[in-house]
């Protein structure tokens, strides 16, 4: 419908505003608190200490501005939350059947095309009315978080304008009625997470990450880029409402064969798919563009958490399932693609096999990480292909289900693992300055003693020689433990979110998402589907892996004793604290989604809870089924009940949780123990997992070394050796000119021009000369010009007789 006036009563116009106040925070915040002055990083005002900028003078500014940028940022996250709240009622109000076809809905005229203008707007239907209730409450968290993280750094201010103009393009994305303005939020969340890796660019580490991420993202979304391209020409329009759920367009995109590799079997909309599909594997950071991802978390932990979890990463997964019937009618023809009775389309079988493969494949790298984080970013990876996955064989509603829990969950861990960094640099930071008081009052006592001889063994680790301090990792795992009675709020949170991304059984949600994935897949297996099957066994293998590291992770972090005097002493600054209330209220608000979240889509045929919870539908699938298109192939019940995955994912998440119980809870970690997975795996193996398969190295050499070589050979021969050598030429030609010219003007033109005036000049001095004043003189020289006149006439009469 035509945009009227923006009137908070409209629902069809209210959508607008959601993304509008982060936008307008950012906005005010970068014009409002730009108010930089410069300091030593070591001055009081930041602690005497900060860890990022040792010998640096950093910018800074004022309290207020802190203050303000916090008011701000958190205004309008807090407004796009009660805006999307009061849509979300609304919504549930009229019911999902009604509000599949009657979305709320509104756009204006963009700009003339021919004939047909192009329109924007935004929509709001059943699957993005769902985003507006997990974007919202994870960003809020998110900001809240942000207060305590980034408390001490100098660039608060800068932190929250980014991460407002981040969360108001993941809005953006989400409320889009249109693909052009989906990839705009794309866009620019790609240029955000560009500046929030490299947010601290002062350290190499960083600012090479953010490259990577914008360079790996940027080659996927060209491609993307052209597969929105190709669609509008084949269809005059980018609106989702009528691309997906016009069958006529559908069969046509799915009876046309395709601009290239069309006598292949591939149709204008297999094609189409395919190239969306590469955008979303770069976006999602699925195999092979999977690198960027783990080198993100160089930036901020907030950052990580919105990346991994609210934005970014979710929104490549999101625009698959926006388009979903685009990619299961690129058949040969409309229908012939029927994921739940095993004919995939090309796109279909592309992501079945892609999100398959990167679930085990990143679910082995991260049983071998010791950064805290770095376990996290690969299982990011894994979940997001699991939903990949699972859209591949065409469960659609339980992919769309684990993107919701996944986000409350893996923005709870995220966060709780920013809380033990902080809480690890805040003990060495005490040990620090221990160290510093009892090397000036001379006190050396027993536990000095111990701490250097803990000193000369990292030392020895490190390849330090001597008496050099060893460099500190606050987030390698191997130097945590007996955190639980440390930051015992950050434990137990910490622990439900573990619980929930392994998929303990009935009473987390991670569990119910992705018991519905192996459900559907199994369902596909018993009738006899290859694909299916694949999937079936690789997520469920990748399942037990991810309750493994999980355990593993919690235990080297939280269990048996301190292996290093930082984490002995590590705190987040006391329950009274407003850095510590900040950074452990969001985590109890994610806490119970990361509970709860999924008792919304219980089946309803499941024994007991289905009766308790879905009496008559399971609420998830209920509205988003209502999402696609109305026909048999989108319109499909939820799986029907079977023991077989109902046991298989009981026995994987129990299992992967026992074995890493027994490994790293059991027999906590000792100071200088070896991980016992060096021992069952072999040395070689575990190197291999631990430096990713050597992806990144072969990357190196295929991509980057060739690229700094053609780059090298450019720069010699082409820049400096061709078009250098050109216009020195060039130049040379004309300074030769410019010298001739030089000449000129000094010996003809300012010879002449200067010569002229000057012979007047002397002869005017001559002429002045003659005036003496005499008579005589005056008498003479009359009496010589007649002499003179009267010899020419003489001379010239003569010539004139002669020749006569």
């Amino acid at each position: 419908m035509e945009l009227p006036l923006i009137d908070i009563t409209n629902p069809n116009t209210l959508p607008w505003l959601i993304p509008f106040g982060p936008l307008l925070a950012f906005f005010i915040i970068t014009l409002l608190t730009n108010r930089a002055k410069w300091l030593p990083a070591t001055d009081e005002h930041y602690g005497g200490h900060h860890p990022d900028y040792d010998g640096m003078d950093v910018p800074i500014v004022a309290d207020w501005s802190r203050v303000v940028s916090i008011i701000v940022g958190i205004s309008g996250v807090v407004a796009a939350l009660l805006i999307s709240l009061n849509l979300v009622g609304q919504a549930l109000a009229i019911g999902a059947g009604t509000f599949g076809e009657e979305v709320f809905a509104s756009s204006i005229e963009w700009m003339a095309l021919g004939d047909t203008p192009f329109r924007i707007g935004v929509m709001i239907d059943p699957l993005n009315m769902l985003l507006l209730v997990m974007v919202p409450i994870a960003v809020l968290c998110i900001f809240v978080y942000s207060i305590g993280y980034m408390a001490n750094d100098p660039r608060q201010s800068r932190f929250f304008a980014l991460i407002s103009l981040f969360a108001g393009a993941m809005l953006t994305l989400t409320v889009a009625d249109n693909l052009l303005v989906l990839f705009t939020g794309w866009e620019v969340m790609g240029v955000c997470s560009y500046m929030l890796i490299g947010f601290w660019f002062e350290k190499e580490s960083a600012y090479k990450a953010a490259i990577k991420a914008f360079t790996v993202t940027r080659v996927a979304d060209v491609v993307m880029l052209l597969g929105i391209a190709y669609l509008f020409a084949m269809t005059g329009t980018l609106n989702f409402r009528d691309i997906l759920m016009n069958e006529a367009t559908l069969e046509m995109l799915a009876g046309t064969p395709a601009i290239i590799l069309g006598s292949w079997g591939f149709s204008a909309a297999g094609l189409i798919g395919t190239l969306l599909i590469v955008g979303t594997i770069g976006k999602s950071a699925q195999f092979p563009l999977h690198v960027w991802l783990p080198d993100a978390m160089e930036g901020p932990t907030p950052v990580s958490a919105m990346i991994h979890a609210a934005a970014m990463v979710s929104a490549g997964i999101y625009a698959v399932i926006r388009m979903y019937p685009l990619f299961v009618g690129s058949g040969d023809a409309f229908g012939a693609a029927d994921p739940h009775h095993g004919l995939l389309s090309q796109p279909l079988l592309l992501m079945a096999i892609v999100g398959s493969f990167t679930a085990l494949f990143s679910a082995t790298m991260a049983v071998a990480q010791n950064d805290v984080k770095a376990v996290l970013a690969y299982s990011t990876i894994s979940q997001l292909g699991f939903m990949m996955a699972a859209l591949g064989i065409g469960a659609y509603v339980a992919a769309a289900f684990h993107l919701i829990t996944h986000a409350f969950f893996k923005a709870l861990l995220f966060m709780a693992s920013g809380s033990v960094i902080h809480a690890m640099e805040h003990g060495e930071h005490h040990v620090h300055e221990h160290h510093h008081h009892a090397l000036h009052s001379g006190h050396h006592d027993e536990h000095d003693e111990s701490t250097e001889e803990a000193a000369e063994d990292m030392a020895e680790e490190h390849g330090v020689s001597g008496h050099a301090e060893p460099p500190f990792d606050p987030q390698d795992m191997r130097n945590m433990g007996g955190l639980s009675k440390k930051i015992p709020v950050t434990f137990y949170t910490f622990l439900i979110g573990g619980l929930s991304l392994s998929g303990f059984p009935l009473i987390t949600a991670g569990f119910w998402s992705k018991d519905e994935i192996l459900a559907d897949a199994w369902l596909g297996t018993m009738e006899g589907f290859g694909p299916h099957a694949l999937v079936f066994f690789v997520l469920a293998i990748a399942a037990f892996l991810t309750a493994f590291y999980t355990m593993r992770q919690i235990g080297l972090t939280f269990w048996g004793a301190p292996r290093t005097e930082a984490a002995d002493h590590a705190t987040l600054g006391g329950p009274r604290n407003v850095v510590s209330f900040t950074m452990q209220l969001p985590l109890i608000v994610l806490s119970f989604f990361a509970l709860f979240a999924g008792f919304v889509g219980v089946p309803t045929d499941f024994p007991i809870l289905g009766s308790i919870f879905s009496p008559d539908h399971s609420f998830f699938h209920h509205w988003v089924i209502y999402a696609l298109p109305h026909n048999e192939v989108f319109h499909v019940d939820a799986p029907p009940f079977n023991w077989i995955p109902l046991l298989t994912s009981f026995a994987v998440a129990l299992g992967g949780i026992w074995l890493g119980w027994r490994m790293y809870w059991r027999k906590p970690l000792q100071v200088g123990q070896e991980d016992p997975l060096i021992n069952i795996l072999g040395r070689s193996v575990y190197t291999t997992l631990q430096r990713r398969y050597y992806i990144d190295e072969l990357y190196g050499v295929l991509f980057v070394a060739p690229a700094k070589w053609v780059a090298k050979q450019v720069n010699v021969f082409v820049d400096k050796g061709l078009i250098d050598g050109f216009l020195h030429f060039v130049a040379r030609a004309f300074t030769w000119l410019g010298d001739l010219f030089k000449v000129l003007n000094k010996w003809l033109i300012d010879g002449v021009g200067d010569g002229i005036p000057r012979a007047i000049y002397d002869l005017g001095g001559w002429l002045r000369g003659a005036q003496t004043g005499r008579v005589q003189q005056y008498l003479l020289a009359v009496l010589i010009t007649i002499l003179v006149i009267g010899l020419f006439f003489a001379l010239t009469a003569g010539g004139a007789v002669a020749a006569q």
